[in-house]
Order: C-alpha cells, then sequence, then structure tokens
C-alpha cells in the first residue's frame, strides 16, 4: 500500500522505495552512489545541479591533491575512466590527479548509470519525514513541485549536513570563534600562452612548481611569503588595478584537454567568515566576482602570455572548503593525526597535512607525513547515535576543525563515499541500522 506524505497542509506525491537513496551528488555522493549501486542496491541521488560532481566540477576544483595512502578500489576505478576517455592524469613528477571537469562529471554519471542508478536533477533537499529513529523520506523540490523519495538507507552528502540537520543529528561548524575556513571563488582563464608563462616564470627564478615544458604547470603566489611573482603583482596595487586583498592566495593550473587555459585556485574571499549564513555567502560570491574581474584584468596587463588571455569560466558555486560538521560516535581529532591513530573499524585512510585557510591567520599547514604515513578513519565517525538509518559521506563527517581540514581532500572523500555505499548494501542485505553496523565488516 503506498503511503501519501503530507507537508505544510497538501499531499505530496511519493517515489518508489529505495534501498539508498543519496542527498547530494559531489565527489564523496557520486562515489557513494556508484559503490551502492555496484553492490545491487536500488540507489537514487539527489542532486541540486545538471551534473554529478560537486566542488570539482562546478566549483572547478582540480586537480585532485597528492596523496599516497592505498585507497579504496573506486578511486582507481574513476581514474582509469578518465583515461579510457583520453584525459592524461598524471604529471610524472607528483601524485596528483589532473583532469578536467566536464570529463569527470561525464564519468561520474557514465559508471553510475552503467550499474543501474537513477538520477533525479535540478532537485532541492527540502526536509525529511521521520518515524521514531529512522528517517523514513525526504522531501524534495522538483520543477513538478515537491516529492518524497523513500528509502531504506540515506546518505548524507551534502556538504552542508543539511540532511543531518534536518534529521536532528548534532553537528558544530566553523572553530571554536565559530568562524569558517575562508572560500574560494575559482575561474578559468583561456587563451594563454602558457609556455611564455612558464619561461617569465623560470626568467624570475621561480621555483614553485617543476618548470619543464608540457601541459602540466601550477604557478603560486601568497603575499608576504617570498615568491617570485609577488613583486609584479605589488605593480598592480600600486598602479590601482588589483587591490591588496586580491594578492592574499594566488594559484592556477593547466587543464588537460584544453589547450592555453588554467584553473584558478582563487580568489580567497577574506570577508566570507561564516560561510553558513546564507546572506554572507551570497554577498561572498558577488564580491568574489570583483576580483575575479580584477585578476583577469591585472593577468591581461601584466602577466606574460596572458595577451590575448580572456574569462572563459566562472565556477558556477563557491569553493567551500568546511561548514558543518556531524557530532558522531567517534570525533577524529588533530590527536589522531599526530599519532596516526589506527582503528579496528578504520574504513578510510589519510595522509594530507592538516590544511587550514585562515581568515586570521593565514595558510595554516602542519606535520606533513612522509610517503607511507597514513590516519585511518573510523566507520564510527560516520554515523551518530540519532537518525539509525543516516550515513555521512564527505567532509561533513564527525571531526574537529583542524582535523577537518586534512580530510577535506577529493581522494578522501572518493573513499568515504565508497565505504558509505558499501554500508547501505551491508545494512539493507543483513538488516542491520547503518548506525549499528560493525565498520570491521567494512575494511579492507
Amino acid at each position: 500500500m503506498m503511503e501519501i506524505f503530507k507537508y505544510g497542509g497538501q499531499e505530496i506525491k511519493e517515489t518508489p522505495l529505495f534501498d539508498t537513496v543519496v542527498v547530494g551528488g559531489g565527489t564523496a555522493g557520486a562515489a557513494a552512489a556508484i559503490a551502492s549501486a555496484k553492490a545491487g542496491n536500488a540507489t537514487l541521488v539527489i542532486e541540486k545541479m545538471n551534473a554529478l560532481g560537486g566542488t570539482p566540477v562546478h566549483g572547478l576544483v582540480m586537480p585532485m591533491m597528492a596523496s599516497h595512502v592505498e585507497h579504496n578500489t573506486l578511486f582507481y576505478e574513476i581514474e582509469e575512466e578518465l583515461k579510457d576517455r583520453g584525459m592524461k592524469t598524471r604529471d610524472g613528477y607528483s601524485d596528483g590527479l589532473w583532469f578536467s571537469g566536464e570529463e569527470m562529471a561525464f564519468c561520474l554519471e557514465e559508471l553510475f548509470l552503467k550499474n543501474g542508478g537513477k538520477i533525479l536533477y535540478d532537485a532541492v533537499f527540502v526536509d525529511v519525514v521521520t518515524a521514531g529513529n529512522r528517517i523514513e523520506a525526504v522531501l524534495v523540490m522538483t520543477s513538478g513541485g515537491l516529492l518524497a523519495v523513500r528509502g531504506r538507507c540515506f546518505v548524507e552528502a551534502s556538504g552542508d549536513a543539511l540532511l543531518a540537520r534536518a534529521g536532528k543529528v548534532p553537528c558544530e561548524c566553523g572553530d571554536s570563534e565559530g568562524k569558517n575556513q575562508i572560500s574560494s571563488f575559482r575561474f578559468e582563464v583561456g587563451g594563454i600562452n602558457i609556455e611564455a608563462y612558464r619561461s617569465y616564470c623560470q626568467s624570475i627564478h621561480d621555483t614553485f612548481c617543476p618548470m619543464q615544458a608540457g601541459e602540466y604547470f601550477e604557478s603560486a603566489m601568497v603575499a608576504g611569503s617570498g615568491f617570485a611573482l609577488e613583486p609584479l603583482f605589488r605593480r598592480g596595487v600600486k598602479d590601482g588595478i588589483l587591490e591588496e586583498a586580491d594578492l592574499r592566495y594566488y594559484q592556477c593550473f593547466t587543464i588537460p584537454g584544453k589547450a592555453g587555459s588554467m584553473s584558478f585556485n582563487c580568489p580567497h574571499i577574506k570577508s566570507l567568515e561564516c560561510n553558513t549564513n546564507a546572506w554572507a555567502r551570497s554577498e561572498g560570491i558577488t564580491e568574489g566576482r570583483r576580483m575575479i574581474r580584477r585578476l583577469v584584468r591585472f593577468l591581461q596587463l601584466y602577466m606574460p602570455g596572458f595577451e590575448n588571455a580572456y574569462l572563459q569560466r566562472e565556477a558556477s558555486m563557491l569553493g567551500i572548503r568546511e561548514s558543518w560538521r556531524i557530532k558522531g560516535k567517534y570525533v577524529l581529532t588533530e590527536e589522531d593525526y599526530i599519532n596516526r591513530a589506527r582503528f579496528s573499524d578504520g574504513v578510510v585512510r589519510g595522509d594530507w597535512y592538516i590544511d587550514v585557510h585562515s581568515a586570521g591567520q593565514g595558510l595554516i599547514q602542519k606535520n606533513k607525513y612522509e610517503p607511507g604515513e597514513y590516519y585511518e578513519i573510523p566507520y564510527r565517525c560516520m554515523v551518530s547515535d540519532v537518525a539509525e538509518n543516516l550515513i555521512v559521506a564527505g567532509r561533513c563527517i564527525s571531526a574537529t576543525f583542524l582535523m577537518q581540514a586534512s580530510i577535506r581532500i577529493q581522494p578522501t572523500l572518493i573513499d568515504l563515499g565508497q565505504a558509505a555505499g558499501e554500508a547501505c548494501h551491508y545494512s539493507v542485505k543483513n538488516g542491520v541500522p547503518l548506525n549499528c553496523v560493525d565498520g570491521k565488516v567494512l575494511r579492507r
């Protein structure tokens, strides 16, 4: 018998019952969905944008940062899928994984669909329907109106813990003062003479990136940190083209398959100290858009290789490094990072340093590991004592502010997503609530 859900005094159309419902199809959410579908669960992804991939696709966060750990299998499968589509993913001198956002979106979508998954695009999470300690359905707004999506297991992968918070899972945000990591508003520039830019960097003895010829190139400048490019940026400030805030953080990468194009990991929006405030986030976007124009104009006027460059694309979402975190059965801390912690229910390995972009303190980078060193993330960080059929994948897992700054990179989030998807399959198959699953059964 079909249930009729009521919300705001109206009856809501409902979907068939899915084994796994993933709210948010970003890095972790897409991985969770693929893993769940591969394992045999009837799986639905609810995504507010028009492509899977989240920050790498819509926020233009590329390439993936280097990670030396042994990953879960899906990470390698995604890379092989990219390579099969002609993408050159490795640069030969680092362990970063290079890609274009468009190819990543298509790769994730195809991997999911070929395993029988279903996607609901252009659908915005609204609320949950609960019964006791269980989530029965999530309500989403679509072009056809509200829809009740029923599920056995639910994956929180919204990036802002929207589902977890609606389900009454305790959460916290920011540091001890409630301030979040700084957000970026990334963009792409086309029409660049990459070799001329590289040659200029060589001529001023810029040693930030290996400068050998080829399609992989990274450049950066952080004011006050001794970067070779800073004097040129100072000229831009002196001449009124740039403002001091524009010099806070500058970084760009070439993009495989896009000759003459670079992706920019900037500007830093320092004023956006509390990105969990909707008004502040909106104001941050408008400020970031102005900063992008100043940076592009500066590059066109001052930077060798950019004489014929143009703004090719703005990110369609902010680069949010950190917002909300659940309070789970275990809270991963910086002490666990320092101790290279191991857990009986460790389901993911991490080795990225504690990488905080702070409004007040600038960049904080702590205790980098040597290759081969790692910590484990226990399954208990992904579940709570509330909402028994909910699991969290991605940057909102249970961790301290500092520790989250290590967890948040894409390779780790893909691994967390796979663990979440496999946990959903185990839960359905064995009739065990997600928050009662013994993470030992998911260890590799």
